[in-house]
């Protein structure tokens, strides 16, 4: 399961404290999936922008970690397991988001592909429009095309993670620790990107659970 960014959890909830603590693994991936289908249908049924703009300032809050957390149990090509995956690149970009620019910006200088255009950062990449793609792709999710704000998660973490893989070559023969970090992360970042496309396309087929 990719576990990187620094989980932002603060778990101060007793009830959540007690789920973790007493609820069975198999009751564990039943709440993710109900939580994570009933926070879409709600929002997506009315599409209300009031309440997507509440979704959105609660997520950058980090208040929604608690029910995310449940979330990172669930299979990689699920509901909850593609949600968790938007919640870790948006957590990077708002707890990291210089470094994230960085290498989203340098990812895109080296992709001979279309990942950049997809993702839909300009160039040069900033934290501020790093943020805004975030929020973007999380409208998608609560309000829009669900299938394609998927596919443009997964264009950021393609190009953030070629970005990390040009910053570990940097750094392979002066600093060899920072830059098998670097490696782990590209392939975290590599292994999420192919994840929300699986789902992506799950979704499009209707069979995304």
């Amino acid at each position: 399961m990719p576990d990187d960014f620094h989980r932002p959890t603060r778990f101060s909830n007793d009830w959540f404290e007690r789920v973790e603590g007493d609820v069975d693994p198999v009751v564990r991936l039943q709440l993710a999936s109900e939580t994570a289908s009933a926070l879409l249908a709600r929002v997506r049924a009315g599409a209300d922008p009031e309440v997507v703009e509440r979704i959105l300032r609660v997520a950058r809050e980090d208040g929604i970690d608690i029910v995310a957390e449940l979330w990172s149990h669930a299979r990689p090509h699920s509901l909850p397991g593609a949600l968790w995956r938007v919640h870790l690149l948006h957590a990077l970009v708002t707890q990291r988001a210089e470094e994230a620019a960085h290498l989203y910006q340098a990812g895109a200088d080296a992709l001979p592909t279309a990942a950049p255009v997809v993702a839909g950062v300009p160039a040069p990449a900033t934290p501020e429009e790093l943020r805004s793609l975030t929020e973007t792709i999380l409208r998608g999710v609560f309000a829009g095309d669900f299938a394609m704000a998927l596919e443009r998660a997964a264009a950021f973490a393609t190009v953030t993670a070629a970005g990390a893989v040009e910053a570990a070559h940097l750094d392979e023969a002066t600093h060899p620790e920072r830059a098998a970090e670097r490696t782990r992360q590209a392939a975290r970042l590599t292994d999420i990107a192919a994840d929300l496309r699986v789902c992506a396309r799950l979704w499009r087929s209707d069979t995304l659970d």
